[in-house]
């Protein structure tokens, strides 16, 4: 099976002052995103497309390492747009994420809506794999709203924070490029074994 990787990016650097979007990775997410990026599978990738965030480009950037692999930056697979409110504390954050997966057709306090990020995550994923050669593994690398997003729709179930990927992020789940099925759930990048 030629595979399909949608990869979160690992823990981050808070900075409250910052864009979120700019946010970087901390060092505990470099040495996690360094550690997977020596794993077998990580040879077999042929293409890595990457958020415009500065945290997504890092991870893609470790991932990608010297070989001769290609990063494609696509704007439209940032996260879920939550610039209405800027920087939530965790407490609150956590709380306004359960209202954003519970509640898909409306906003959070000026939020993006969860069916408009599905809508526009898949059609970009779409988009991509459209034209990519079918036999060339590649990885997607993002952001947990919008990855949780798209495994909801790749698994035809309802938007659902049940399907979210564990704390910390750099995150992983793998799905066939022939047929577009989950062939494993969330799983830490730097454990996973491939395919």
């Amino acid at each position: 099976m030629t595979f399909g990787l949608y990869i979160t990016h690992p823990q981050v650097r808070i900075e409250p002052d910052v864009p979120v979007p700019r946010w970087g990775l901390s060092d505990i997410g470099r040495q996690r995103t360094e550690t997977a990026a020596r794993l077998p599978w990580v040879q077999k990738l042929g293409r890595i497309i990457s958020s415009d965030e500065t945290k997504a480009i890092e991870t893609a950037e470790i991932l990608a390492g010297s070989d001769d692999v290609s990063i494609m930056l696509a704007p439209d697979t940032h996260e879920n747009d939550r610039s209405a409110t800027g920087f939530l504390a965790p407490p609150e954050f956590e709380a306004a994420a359960d209202w954003f997966f519970a509640n898909p057709t409306e906003s959070f306090k000026g939020w993006e809506r969860a069916a408009d990020a599905q809508a526009r995550i898949v059609a970009a994923v779409d988009r991509i794999l459209s034209d990519h050669n079918p036999d060339m593994p590649i990885a997607f690398v993002g952001h947990g709203g919008v990855g949780t997003l798209l495994k909801c729709h790749l698994r035809q179930i309802p938007i659902s924070r049940s399907q979210d990927q564990p704390g910390g992020g750099g995150n992983l789940f793998c799905f066939s490029l022939a047929d577009r099925t989950i062939s494993c759930d969330w799983t830490p990048m730097e454990t996973w074994q491939g395919e």
